[in-house]
């Protein structure tokens, strides 16, 4: 660490403050600062990692306004997960309780998506890659970029050159189907938060900030799952990177800020270039809203194109125009109605709403579901009406029975379509809450 500082810095560095977690105990943090005594540095403090971040952020600012507030500081890391709960006033930080899992992160939800995956090459090309250790390297590569890519996009794609005996791998996911794959490892993050507002005696209703810190944060089921869980009343804040807004609707569709998907319509087009020795132009692009790519080649004719090149590239580009929309509507509709049923699924699923179905209406939802699921998993060409007609068939066998269930848990049910359906796994956010709410806020 001292060497990445250095590095960075451009100069020796011979003080330090060093961070540990807040559960530590004495010969922990005195073992801390020793190693950072061996590696030459000069350990000025040693402070918590929760106070840390709060600093970092200007809590202790903040609240010398405002006088004593409560402040959860939930870091979900690629591997560990910690919560602790802060009371700072004039700029004194008091560590009520702390909590965490020493084996959720990450890398739980990198192994889910390469679990899933392994079983779908399985299913495509009747062969098992578990035992290649070089395939399934490349593979949660891929799966750990994608994860990436869902926290900013609805959907996104894997695309593996010669993953196993030389057979190419190409897959689709969509953020709805992530969610559902690793909804017990989100709702398994509430229980260090329940157990540190046990032990701190204070009531979730008296939290006035929550810091979220760790890469892990910034999937937006994360941040979602914990606001649904404080059952927070009336607005709230999100802020990004400076980027803020709101969203009075806690049980509707739940984006983070500063994140948020591409427009319907706007492709998703990624554009790739090199020139080689004989001064040859490659270009190749690819809409990946539809799974689309293209290539030309442009040869260096005293730096322009020549007048019948560039016509028949126009004629091309028409050509393939409306080829490319059918390809995207498609692609559309098997997204929309595979985001309804694992949205429906995961509803039907929650505990606090699953209490209000009868066995049978349970089982009946349930049952459809499994059956579109299966009916996507063998029609992935199929058209775009047979994927609307699915969809419809879907909504009007759930939403009466899931409208009704809503009714019966006190909130409002969205009767618009799979986007809409609530996905927050915790917490009843009414219609008559009062006050202003707290804030979530990210650090980096």
């Amino acid at each position: 660490m001292r060497e990445i500082a250095e590095a960075f810095l451009g100069h020796s560095v011979k003080n330090a403050v060093v961070t540990v977690p807040a559960y530590f105990n004495d010969s922990q943090r005195q073992a801390t600062k020793d190693a950072g005594a061996i590696s030459g540095l000069n350990v000025l403090r040693i402070i918590n990692e929760p106070t840390a971040a709060a600093i970092a952020y200007g809590l202790d600012k903040k609240t010398s306004r405002r006088g004593e507030q409560n402040v959860l500081i939930f870091d979900l890391g690629g591997g560990t997960f910690d919560v602790s709960l802060l009371t700072i006033e004039e700029g004194i930080f008091e560590v009520k309780a702390t909590a965490g899992d020493t084996h959720l992160g990450g890398e739980d939800f990198d192994n889910r998506l390469v679990n899933h995956f392994v079983g779908e090459f399985r299913r495509k090309h009747k062969k098992d890659i578990s035992a290649n250790p070089r395939a399934l390297r490349r593979l949660r590569t891929a799966c750990e970029r994608a994860k990436r890519t869902l926290s900013s996009t609805t959907q996104t794609t894997i695309e593996i050159d010669s993953l196993y005996e030389g057979i190419d791998f190409y897959a689709t996911i969509t953020r709805a189907r992530f969610e559902e794959l690793n909804m017990d490892l989100f709702r398994k993050c509430m229980e260090p938060v329940e157990k540190c507002l046990r032990d701190s005696k204070i009531d979730k209703s008296q939290v006035h900030e929550v810091v979220l810190v760790g890469g892990s944060t910034r999937i937006p089921k994360s941040a979602a799952t914990i606001a649904g869980f404080l059952q927070w009343q009336g607005t709230l804040f999100m802020k990004v990177k400076g980027l803020e807004r709101k969203d009075n609707n806690l049980l509707g569709k739940f984006e983070l800020a500063g994140i948020p998907p591409a427009p319907r319509g706007v492709p998703q087009i990624n554009v790739c270039f090199d020139i080689d020795a004989n001064g040859i132009l490659n270009v190749s692009a690819e809409d990946k809203t539809a799974g689309v790519k293209n290539k030309i080649t442009i040869t260096n004719d005293k730096g322009r194109l020549s007048k019948d090149e560039i016509e028949r590239l126009v004629q091309e580009a028409e050509k393939y125009k409306a080829e490319d929309e059918e390809v995207k509507k498609k692609v559309d509709a098997k997204n929309s109605l595979e985001n309804y049923a694992y949205n429906m699924r995961n509803t039907v699923k929650d505990e606090k709403f699953a209490g209000k179905l009868g066995p049978a209406e349970k089982q009946k939802i349930e049952k459809a579901i499994d059956e579109t699921i299966e009916w996507l998993e063998r029609n992935q060409l199929a058209e775009v009406d047979e994927f609307a007609d699915k969809q419809k068939e879907l909504e009007d066998l759930c939403n009466p029975i899931v409208a009704k269930m809503y009714q019966g848990a006190g909130g409002n049910m969205p009767m618009g379509g799979g986007a809409e359906m609530p996905n927050s796994g915790y917490g009843n956010a009414s219609s008559g809450g009062s006050g202003a709410g707290p804030k979530i806020e990210e650090v980096d």
